[in-house]
C-alpha cells in the first residue's frame, strides 16, 4: 500500500468493480481528517440508491461526507486533511447535464478543480473510470461523455503525483510508484 504525502494528489483509475474505490478507501484511512466527496445524487434509480448505500457503509464513519457533483474546487480549496473524491467520471455526467450546450461553462469547471489540485495543501485521492479502453459508444451524448471524461481523467493524471490503474483489485503504478 503507498504512502501518500501530505501535499500530494493521487488519481485511482481503473474499470467498473476493478476496485479503485475500495483501494482509495484503504489509501485514505490512515489519516486522521479524511473528508469523503461523493460526486452521485440521489435519484430515483433504486440501483444507485443501493449503491450509495453500500459505498457509505464501506466508510469509517468518523469521516465527513460532502456531495458536491460539480464544485470540486471549492471543496478542495477548503478541505484539511485527506479528501477522497469518488468519482470524476460522475462529476463529468453532472457537467455534461448541468452545462448543456455551455461548452466555456463545462470547461470552466474543469479548469477550477484542475487549479484546486495543483493549490491544494491536502492529500487529494480522485476516482475514475479509464473509459478509453471500450467499445466507442453508438450515440452522440455517450461519445462526448467518454470524450469529457477521458480528457478530466489526462489532465488529472498530468497534475497528480501519481497514477494507479486498478485492475482486478490489484494497483499497477502508471506514475509514482507503489512503496
Amino acid at each position: 500500500m503507498e504512502k501518500i504525502q501530505a501535499n500530494s494528489v493521487v488519481l485511482v483509475l481503473g474499470g467498473v468493480r476493478s476496485g479503485k474505490s475500495r483501494y482509495a478507501l484503504r489509501l485514505a484511512e490512515p489519516a486522521s481528517r479524511v473528508t469523503f466527496v461523493a460526486t452521485a445524487e440521489r435519484r430515483d434509480d433504486e440501483e444507485m440508491r443501493k449503491k450509495i448505500d453500500r459505498h457509505r457503509a464501506e466508510r469509517p464513519e468518523h469521516w465527513t461526507t460532502v456531495e458536491e457533483p460539480l464544485a470540486l474546487g471549492d471543496v478542495i480549496r477548503n478541505g484539511e486533511g485527506t479528501i477522497v473524491v469518488d468519482c470524476l467520471t460522475l462529476f463529468g455526467a453532472n457537467l455534461l447535464e448541468a452545462y448543456e450546450g455551455d461548452r466555456a461553462g463545462l470547461e470552466a469547471c474543469v479548469d477550477d478543480l484542475c487549479a484546486a489540485l495543483t493549490e491544494t495543501r491536502c492529500r487529494v485521492i480522485l476516482v475514475s473510470n479509464e473509459v478509453g479502453s471500450g467499445v466507442v459508444p453508438a450515440y452522440a451524448l455517450g461519445r462526448r461523455f467518454r470524450d469529457l471524461v477521458g480528457e478530466i481523467n489526462q489532465r488529472v493524471a498530468a497534475i497528480a503525483d501519481t497514477v494507479l490503474l486498478m485492475v482486478a483489485g490489484l494497483p499497477l503504478a502508471l506514475k509514482g510508484d507503489l512503496r
